[in-house]
């Protein structure tokens, strides 16, 4: 098994294995998870506050900005995070597997990272596209999850820190050649690929009695000049005698960091190739800028009934035969006053017009133009000061966002509205006909359709 192990490690040496490729490429990684975790934190406290907070509503496209650079960044890590793995391979088949008890801890740190990450990766994936294939709360578990990934990556980066400071800059970790510079004292885990040469002995195996064997990356032929000019690994070669040191001659190191460089630079290339690709074709759904290109985003912007994606239909939602009844009649209950209005009479209070974004927690989102009863006019007519926090209950019977409650600074915001129009035409069914609820900066869970009662509470 150490044979094999050694073997495996020695068939993966490249250039772009190295502990500089694992910096960077956890740089940028640490990055996208970092404004992940801030921007899924935010988007968390809106559709569950506590009682002190206060959220501003200004800009209106403030979440939309928000939930689109989480979702964006999210499916940005999926390559960075591949990339990440590719390079840390190596040190997954190192031998022995763990030397003392702290490294035992490491690793087990480590493993907590990588399968918290996949999880909240892929979970968060397929929330975009609404398809739940896993027994537990989505919501909940992403967010406790996301404190558990976030508190294993600060240990990581703890245990690795004496790495990261040594490889951090470029110029601090390649010789005058272009060779990667490897650095015994810091612990890397990683193989050193100036030591690929099939003659040389594992420097783990200081007796010599494990020589690598020449791999498919040292073949003749099409294939081998792919893998040489990939991997940066020379040419096959007769073997040179056994003498106890082989000099390196400067045209060989010089040759040798070129190609280092080829290699390192081409790993670059594909991974922010992938990243950018994968961007590119998804961030359409959130921005105007990409929708173009917006090729797998779950939705298209423009499209859909009044010109606008639908999220939840007013079938999922069971509301066909409530929400199109003709003696529906919204209920306003303040302290002492409770009135209830038609739509006719909900349209005879006169209606204000706002441009405001419906921006859901799935990433997608659009600008639009409502126009209804605004909610601190309807709060004047049952007699309430609009300062006020507010409970709104949609004629839906069962779904965690039937009943949702609006803070102060969203009831006294002259641009929520009780929306009874969409992009200059009668509100359609499936965007909350006969009545919904828009408001600045909230997420589109929270912008309560087919809504039959709005209840001040304390």
């Amino acid at each position: 098994m150490q044979r094999l192990m050694r073997h495996t490690r020695d068939a993966l040496a490249s250039p772009n294995r190295t502990a500089r490729s694992a910096v960077v490429t956890g740089r940028l990684l640490g990055i996208a998870f970092l404004v992940c975790f801030l921007t899924g934190v935010y988007s968390h406290l809106l559709q569950e506050p506590l009682g002190w907070m206060r959220f501003p509503t200004r800009p209106v496209q403030l979440y939309q900005f928000t939930q689109g650079l989480h979702i964006t960044a999210g499916i940005a890590i999926i390559p960075l995070l591949l990339a990440k793995l590719n390079v840390v391979m190596p040190a997954l088949v190192q031998t022995p597997p763990v030397r003392s008890v702290l490294h035992l801890l490491e690793r087990a740190s480590i493993a907590v990272f990588v399968a918290s990450a996949l999880v909240q990766v892929v979970t968060g994936l397929l929330n975009t596209y609404q398809w739940y294939p896993w027994p537990f709360p989505f919501k909940q578990v992403h967010n406790a999850l996301a404190y558990v990934l976030i508190g294993s990556l600060l240990i990581h980066i703890g245990t690795k820190l004496q790495i990261i400071a040594r490889y951090w800059r470029k110029r601090d970790s390649f010789d005058a050649q272009g060779r990667f510079v490897a650095d015994p004292t810091v612990g890397s885990e990683l193989p050193d690929p100036n030591q690929h040469d099939p003659n040389q002995h594992d420097p783990n195996d200081p007796a010599g009695q494990e020589a690598r064997p020449a791999s498919a990356s040292t073949s003749r032929g099409f294939v081998g000049r792919l893998h040489r000019w990939i991997d940066g690994t020379p040419a096959p070669g007769p073997v040179a005698p056994a003498t106890d040191t082989v000099p390196v001659t400067r045209t060989a190191a010089s040759a040798d960091g070129r190609r280092q460089r080829v290699a390192r630079r081409g790993f670059i290339a594909g991974v922010t190739a992938a990243t950018a690709g994968v961007v590119a074709l998804t961030v359409g759904q959130s921005s105007a800028v990409g929708e173009p290109f917006n090729v797998f985003g779950p939705r298209k912007r423009h499209l859909g009934q009044n010109g606008l994606p639908v999220n939840r239909t007013a079938r999922a939602a069971g509301v066909l035969a409530t929400a199109t009844a003709a003696d529906w009649a919204l209920t306003v209950a303040g302290p002492s006053v409770s009135r209830t209005f038609s739509r006719a009479e909900l349209i005879a209070l006169g209606q204000t017009e706002a441009r405001l974004p419906i921006a859901c927690v799935e990433g997608w989102s659009q600008m639009a133009t409502w126009k209804g009863v605004r909610m601190r006019d309807l709060l004047a007519a049952v007699q309430v000061d609009p300062d006020v926090h507010v409970r709104v209950t949609s004629l839906e019977r069962h779904g965690g966002y039937r009943i949702m409650e609006m803070g102060p600074e969203y009831t006294a915001d002259p641009t929520t509205l009780i929306a009874l129009e969409l992009n200059g035409e009668k509100l359609d069914l499936e965007h909350g006909f006969p009545a919904r609820i828009i408001a600045p900066g909230r997420p589109g869970v929270l912008q309560t359709k087919w809504i039959e009662r709005i209840e001040v509470i304390a």
